[in-house]
């Protein structure tokens, strides 16, 4: 590490950021409206604010705003923005250029969509210090394996070196982690940084930025829509909605005592479920039989022996952390990734194993919903094209017949057709986004649907509604769903049986009911402790029981990913 990057750190607790007033508006069809009304916002330096509220609160707006920045179709239009009583609203472009990524960070939601797929993690890393003339290339460099060992990256000499696509989804949203730190910025803006992430990364990941913020006297926005998380990073808490602040307080009477309807609803909703329902027998739809699977290139399989059986009309679960084998397993399922041992019996008949050996009817009836619907549509593409392509390619619908059933499956999906029909992706909501990826995979007609993290990236209230719908469309069209996830409250929502899977291979399955029931396989064990609880010390108690079982030699290894 460069001294350059070594500060005197300022007094923890002077204030670093004042946001007064700040009103923010939207545009839509040419009109302007305001989306932010009049919130005030007090950051001291060493602080964690977190900022909670379901999808269109207002959260992420402000959080950005705090770098004196709108997005596109949006404008700060009133108030004061004073970062160490700068208005970074009167600065111009020029300086605000120098602030963000060096003394102001940004961590986005969905790391996927956020790095270069042309470029290395390591130039990715290196861009932000070398460009703010922070640290040289070679200290970079330097820097960037020690924080990704912090981060608790795997092989952090070489991981650096890989591609965005060569890395799991919970690896690259920490490496974003990562150089978002690279320049030890005075304020980091985390937005919902963990909400993709299983629940034993998740807690790598938030102890391993709740160590970084502390150690750098960093001051920290941390938006989220899930309270237990937000209850272990955050020293204070505001609650928004739809651009109002609600509720604010201190972390620990907040959680314990909310004294707003709307706050306790967001406490409630953490413990939804979906009605049980009696399930006939059935036969198997989807058979995976000892699977052994391996990338190109790769050293080693990344699938081991796998096997399970999937029934018509119910749904199995597929739970573990990132890199564990859950979408690689659904990837030769649908034919993507050739298995090298074994194979995928659907109705008892093998398919190919190559996707491009199956004909047009086996390729209908398996259908994909995916984890992240912003990149999972075609932005230029409006709803009525993204659901009327596979209405064409499958059943040959065209003219009047297609129309018809494009409102038939919005209406479905409980979107009303005249008004979303002709809409583009950016003018939905993240939850209406993968309602219109649910109908999209409805359109084939299939029997069978793998749900790959559909919820993970939705707040919690949007979650429950789609997993809702999900459940009435699996009792209406008697679909079987295939449920990739990291979510055990989703898993005991809606699953009837569970498959848990480590390091590619299947170490326990069952009943819904038998695997929530103790004794558990150790792992199973590990993946249900590590549920965030609304307790603001669960997560350091946490940390101290897994420190004291691995000097016992009694924690299991999990992924590492």
């Amino acid at each position: 590490m460069s001294d350059t990057t070594e500060k005197a750190p300022p007094q923890k607790g002077d204030v670093l950021l004042e946001m007064r007033g700040l009103r923010i508006e939207g545009r839509a069809d040419e009109v302007w409206f305001e989306i932010v009304h009049g919130v005030d916002v007090t950051l001291k330096r060493g602080e964690v604010l977190g900022l909670i509220g379901e999808s269109g609160a207002g959260k992420s707006t402000i959080g950005i705003a705090a770098m004196g920045f709108a997005r596109d179709g949006c404008r700060i239009s009133d108030g004061e923005i004073l970062f160490e009583g700068q208005d970074l609203r009167k600065t111009p472009e020029s300086e605000l250029r120098k602030l963000r990524g060096n003394r102001i960070s940004y961590v986005a939601q969905s790391a996927a969509a956020s790095f270069n797929p042309a470029h290395k993690l390591i130039d990715q890393y290196c861009e932000a210090p070398t460009q703010h003339n922070v640290l040289s290339r070679s200290d970079a460099e330097r820097d960037a394996v020690s924080l990704f060992r912090r981060l608790q990256l795997p092989d952090p000499e070489n991981i650096v070196f890989r591609y965005p696509h060569q890395v799991s989804g919970g690896q690259l949203q920490r490496a974003m982690t990562a150089m978002a730190m690279s320049c030890r910025p005075d304020l980091i803006i985390f937005d919902e940084p963990t909400t993709a992430l299983d629940v034993t990364t998740q807690i790598e990941v938030l102890a391993a930025i709740k160590d970084a913020v502390k150690q750098f006297n960093t001051a920290a926005i941390y938006i989220t829509h899930d309270l237990a998380v937000v209850a272990q990073m955050a020293d204070r808490i505001m609650v928004l909605r739809y651009g109002d602040l609600v509720e604010e307080g201190v972390t620990g009477p907040m959680v314990a005592e909310p004294q707003e309807d709307y706050t306790r609803d967001l406490l409630a909703v953490r413990t939804f479920s979906v009605e049980e329902r009696a399930r006939p027998e059935s036969k198997p739809i989807v058979e995976v039989r000892n699977v052994t699977a391996q990338y190109r290139g790769a050293p080693t399989p990344v699938l081991h022996n796998v096997d399970f059986k999937i029934h018509k009309k119910r749904t199995v679960a597929v739970v573990g952390e990132s890199g564990s084998g859950k979408s690689t397993t659904a990837r030769v399922i649908t034919g993507l990734l050739p298995p090298l041992e074994g194979e995928v019996l659907y109705d008892g008949q093998a398919l190919p194993k190559d996707f491009r050996q199956r004909n047009k009817d086996q390729l209908r009836k398996l259908q994909m919903i995916y984890q992240m619907a912003d990149v999972a549509v075609n932005p230029k593409q409006r709803i009525r094209d993204i659901i009327g392509r596979p209405l064409s390619f499958y059943l040959g619908l065209s003219g009047k017949k297609k129309e018809e059933r494009i409102r038939e499956l919005l209406s479905l999906i409980e979107l009303e057709p005249d008004m979303f029909i002709d809409r583009l992706p950016s003018e939905l909501s993240g939850g209406q986004k993968q309602r219109i990826c649910i109908a999209r995979a409805l359109a084939a007609e299939p029997e069978m649907i793998i749900c790959d993290e559909v919820t993970s990236a939705l707040d919690q209230l949007v979650a429950e509604g789609i997993l809702k719908l999900l459940t009435r469309l699996q009792d209406e069209l008697d679909l079987a769903y295939m449920f990739i996830t990291h979510d055990l409250a989703t898993v005991r929502a809606i699953s009837d049986e569970v498959v848990v899977m480590l390091q590619g291979r299947v170490v326990e399955q069952g009943p819904r009911t038998e695997m929530f029931t103790p004794p558990h396989h150790e792992y199973t064990d590990l993946l249900l402790s590590s549920v965030p609880e609304m307790d603001p010390n669960w997560l350091d108690g946490l940390l101290d029981r897994r420190e004291q079982l691995a000097k016992e030699g009694r924690m299991v290894s999990g992924a590492g990913n």
